[in-house]
């Protein structure tokens, strides 16, 4: 089920007829409705989701949101509405090792995504790797050398930070 609501609230929310704002909140009620749950099931999904990608709260309509804190597909138009933050000095990025020469060349890209997604941590890093292949490898980013050129950086609630693009100067391999 989390894949099945990550999937609408990140790259299909017209699949099952949603409507996401320009944040990409959507009624919580709309979600239910669409895959057929009822509350309780909703939370444990959320609850459950050991990455948090998703958030709940009230608008200021009063009525219960959802939407997932990153990840959306560019064809979903979604501005976050995350200020820019001043990043630590290194931040990390886990990838399967078969991707290395082509980041050598062209560096991080957020390919069909909004922005490219970074961890705090090796720990985290491997493990977002990890999602994708066995042989992973962990690539160190000089975030705050890239900041000090005008490089901008957000941190979503759930800890992942992001940026438009990391360009090969700035990248570093690091071994898991």
């Amino acid at each position: 089920m989390s894949r099945r609501v990550s999937m609408l609230l990140r790259h299909r929310p017209e699949q099952a007829g949603l409507v996401l704002d320009g944040n990409g909140w959507t009624p919580v009620a709309a979600l239910l409705a669409a895959l057929g749950i009822d509350r309780a099931e909703l939370d444990a999904v959320v609850a459950g989701n050991d990455k948090q990608r998703f958030a709940i709260e009230t608008g200021p309509d009063g009525v219960e949101r959802i939407r997932a804190r990153q990840g959306h597909s560019r064809r979903v138009p979604v501005d976050l509405d995350l200020p820019p933050v001043a990043p630590p000095a290194t931040l990390f990025h886990g990838t399967p090792a078969t991707n290395l020469a082509s980041i050598r060349r062209a560096g991080l890209r957020p390919g069909s995504r909004h922005h490219v997604h970074l961890s705090a941590d090796v720990p985290t890093a491997v493990a977002v790797g990890r999602r994708r292949a066995a042989e992973v490898a962990v690539l160190r980013v000089a975030a705050a050398d890239m900041a000090a050129a005008g490089y901008v950086f957000h941190r979503t609630d759930n800890g992942v930070w992001l940026t438009a693009a990391v360009p090969p100067g700035y990248l570093a391999e690091d071994h898991p």
